[in-house]
């Protein structure tokens, strides 16, 4: 139902109103209030899906998206209410493996798509993420160029500079484990060193001065501020006065800081006259006749910085805390890392492909603690579409909540326990469950950098637990119920006692 169906049902002095020359702005006002009523009633009598609160106004999703908490929120109404949850009057909520494919999955040709909610992406409306069909199309072409397994392998030698500077400031500042080291931290500097790299050409610097660079801040202002100006967008007819109370001009200020800095980058980038094997070089090729605008280059480069840096920098973090947490899997990941190198020499991009465990405790905690915690919320085609058996009207707002959906009892055994083994291949889950397992998205929209990103985790979390034993530091106690979700987590700082490794043999087996 929208605001000229409501129109219909308008009480009479509005439609009055309409007749009699009215002020446009009382019969504005009158007749959202109106529409606003009419909607809300509708919702809560009439709708068959609930809860009935959520139904009625976008007030109660506003609340839960600022409490920090709204993974946990959700995955709650889910086990009260079922798979299908209403949790805003155009946004439905679902907890179903089937999900993936009816919302995101590939269509035949000239079947239309569920396009990405523009309201969510407003600022960044140029990107590969954010576009439409035949822009994706054209984009994701383009980019994925420098997303290759050779464009990997040739990027190789800058990912490992950083992870080698990562090793040597750790050296230099765990004082053999007396010292904590805040792995949060450390973990952060070090992908968004390689992405800045990878996107302009040069480094942060944050391994370097050991220090967030002052970009570094604002791009995690602008991720922390991302859920609520959504929330603010989508209220519609408040969405200006919500602006003007809470959006502040420093905060305005900021954001065209990041902008005026994420352009700058750009064009300093291109002016390199040389080849470097790194993602610019990507979007700046040819791909027969299609090539990426300006404003295109700006968004994509700065979609890559958040995409390529928060994301792989929380499973690292996490995947520390699940290990430090779990004394058993700690010993065997290192353990099979040891025994699978005769040297660090060894350990690079394509030789941990082969550590199966290794790879059983990312998924693991990609399951416990997905980085994308939150859903990527699709706008349903127009015509509506069917998704998990049932009709949904065009315009609706749909979504998956991946913490929601991997904590569910119903489909993973004891889905708040770290159990790794529960993704090896001789392991009794159901294919369900590994159906329902999709970190990286399903679809032409999938994550183009999910090889990469695997890669990198797999290489940054050997080397470390190659030259350190580990153990958390007593006040990384509840580090996960501790975060907080605004769109991507917020962490808590993660101690941990890192101690160097004493080699007792020449071949560097300890």
């Amino acid at each position: 139902m929208d605001i000229f169906d409501l129109l219909g049902s308008s009480p009479y002095f509005v439609k009055q109103a309409l007749s009699t020359g009215a002020s446009v702005s009382l019969i504005a006002t009158a007749l959202i209030l109106s529409c606003a009523a009419v909607s809300s009633t509708y919702n809560v009598l009439a709708h068959p899906l609930r809860p009935k609160l959520f139904a009625a106004s976008r007030i109660p999703y506003s609340l839960m998206v600022l409490s920090g908490q709204s993974h946990k929120r959700i995955l709650a109404l889910h086990l009260k209410y079922g798979r299908i949850v209403r949790i805003a009057p155009d946004e439905l909520s679902f907890l179903d493996e089937a999900a993936w494919e009816d919302i995101m999955g590939h269509r035949k040709r000239g079947e239309g798509e569920n396009g990405k909610d523009p309201e969510f992406f407003k600022t960044i409306s140029h990107s590969v993420i954010a576009s439409g069909r035949e822009d994706h199309s054209r984009m994701r072409r383009i980019l994925s160029h420098g997303f290759s397994t050779r464009s990997m392998l040739d990027q190789q030698p800058l990912i490992t500079q950083y992870v080698d500077l990562l090793l040597l400031r750790l050296q230099q500042n765990c004082q053999d484990g007396t010292a904590t080291v805040d792995m949060t931290a450390w973990y952060n500097w070090t992908t968004f060193d390689i992405i800045g790299d990878l996107a302009f050409g040069e480094p942060f610097g944050c391994l370097e001065t050991t220090s967030y660079h002052p970009w570094v801040q604002l791009i995690f202002e602008r991720i922390r501020g991302a859920s609520r100006n959504v929330m603010m967008r989508k209220h519609r007819w408040l969405s200006p006065l919500l602006q003007r109370l809470f959006i502040t001009a420093e905060a305005k200020e900021r954001f065209m800081g990041h902008l005026k800095i994420t352009k700058e980058k750009v064009a300093q980038r291109l002016e390199y006259k040389g080849q470097r094997h790194d993602f610019m070089e990507s979007m700046i090729r040819k791909d027969g006749n299609s090539v990426l605008s300006m404003p295109e280059i700006v968004d994509n480069a700065s979609i890559l910085i958040i995409a390529g840096s928060e994301t792989t920098a929380t499973a690292l973090s996490a995947a520390t805390y699940f290990l430090g947490s779990s004394p058993d899997a700690l010993h065997r990941i290192t353990e099979e890392i040891r025994s699978s190198f005769s040297s660090e020499d060894e350990i690079n991009l394509l030789s941990v492909q082969r550590l199966e465990f290794m790879q059983a405790v990312i998924n693991e905690t990609l399951r416990l603690y997905p980085p994308v915690p939150t859903s990527i919320p699709r706008i349903i085609q127009p015509g509506g579409d069917s998704i998990c058996g049932r009709y949904v009207p065009e315009g609706t707002t749909v979504g998956i909540w991946q913490w929601a959906l991997y904590h569910n009892p119903n489909t993973f055994t004891d889905p708040e326990t770290f159990q790794p083994d529960r993704w090896l291949q001789d392991s009794s889950m159901p294919d369900e469950a590994r159906k329902t397992f999709q970190p990286f998205h399903v679809g032409p929209r999938n994550c183009i950098g999910k090889n990469l990103a695997y890669a990198e985790m797999r290489l940054i979390l050997a080397r470390i637990l190659w030259s350190f034993d580990l153990r958390l530091a007593d006040d990384c106690v509840h580090w996960v119920d501790r975060s907080e979700t605004y769109s991507l987590w917020k962490k808590p700082a993660l101690p941990v006692h890192l101690t160097p490794r004493k080699m007792t043999s020449p071949s560097g087996r300890s």
